[in-house]
């Protein structure tokens, strides 16, 4: 069975993204690169919601992502790309799938097949839409040296409590910091 594991930077007050998907405080770095490098290369397939799946798809394409960080972007594109939105009509970026309805039952599908992991990057509602069923088997944030002030949470609109396990810390030269995370009882 196939893990699902959401991977997002976080602000030490918590928030995923500032004002207006603020991404910009993201601590980027070769150390931070070779674990993501690792985290794709462990996943066939990436989640996102709508919001997150349009930022993802203006970038990672571009010639400044082939260019800035072509190993990243490599895996970026030619991994697939699973969208779950009710409004978005097409999803055009290489290997991607639209589903527009019923996140959790694809995602119950999609974890019964054989495969590697499947990453979801950023997308709160998405993660707050399936967190209470049981679907998500890690919880990785890193923890970024930065206090936006405002934001959004990852878990904003979550309907109620998810008991977690801590399960591994990592401390990077950056400052960053990763909390890996596993529900307390699957």
């Amino acid at each position: 069975m196939r893990k699902l594991i959401m991977q997002n930077f976080i602000s030490i007050d918590g928030y995923f993204e500032g004002p207006k998907h603020d991404i910009s405080w993201h601590n980027v770095d070769s150390e931070f690169n070779r674990q993501a490098i690792a985290n794709l290369d462990n996943a066939d397939a990436l989640l996102f919601g709508r919001i997150t799946y349009e930022l993802m798809a203006s970038y990672w394409p571009t010639p400044h992502a082939l260019t800035d960080d072509p190993i990243v972007a490599g895996k970026m594109n030619s991994l697939q790309k699973i969208v779950f939105s009710r409004t978005l009509r097409t999803a055009d970026w290489a290997n991607s799938r639209l589903v527009n309805e019923d996140a959790a039952g694809e995602i119950r599908r999609l974890k019964q097949q054989e495969g590697k992991n499947l990453l979801i990057f950023g997308s709160s509602d998405l993660v707050v839409s399936i967190m209470g069923k049981n679907l998500i088997d890690e919880y990785d944030f890193y923890v970024n040296p930065v206090i936006l002030g405002k934001g959004k949470s990852i878990f904003q609109g979550a309907a109620g409590m998810v008991k977690v396990k801590l399960l591994e810390t990592r401390i990077f030269a950056s400052g960053n910091v990763l909390l890996r995370y596993g529900p307390l009882e699957k």
